[in-house]
């Protein structure tokens, strides 16, 4: 199961952490896991490439990360609501393949 956390800061998306394998297909065939990643890559270049907002991107083996900078905030934050719905819409559409947990951090 791909495990998804969006963090909160005052209601505002701050940032995103997603680890593990959808099991929904074989790996490198599964159509779940491909779709997760080509959204958030999408979401990690609208907000670094086409906003040229500062964000911390971390990529490990299986992991994630995407943390947007308080001054960038706003804009990008654009961003990480469409790929929260995006992954909502997936969890749904392929049960027990994504869960997606949003936790408030304080400011």
């Amino acid at each position: 199961m791909i495990s998804v956390r969006f963090v909160q800061k005052g209601g505002c998306f701050a940032g995103v952490t997603l680890s593990g394998h959808a099991g929904y297909g074989e790996y490198g065939q599964d159509i779940v896991c491909a779709s997760v990643t080509s959204a958030v890559q999408m979401a990690a270049n609208g907000i670094t490439e086409v906003l040229k907002a500062p964000c911390d991107v971390r990529m490990e083996e299986n992991r994630i990360s995407l943390s947007l900078q308080s001054s960038s905030q706003r804009e990008a934050e654009h961003f990480l609501q469409a790929l929260f719905l995006h992954l909502s819409i997936l969890a749904e559409d392929y049960p027990n393949t994504i869960s997606i947990l949003v936790s408030e951090v304080s400011l």
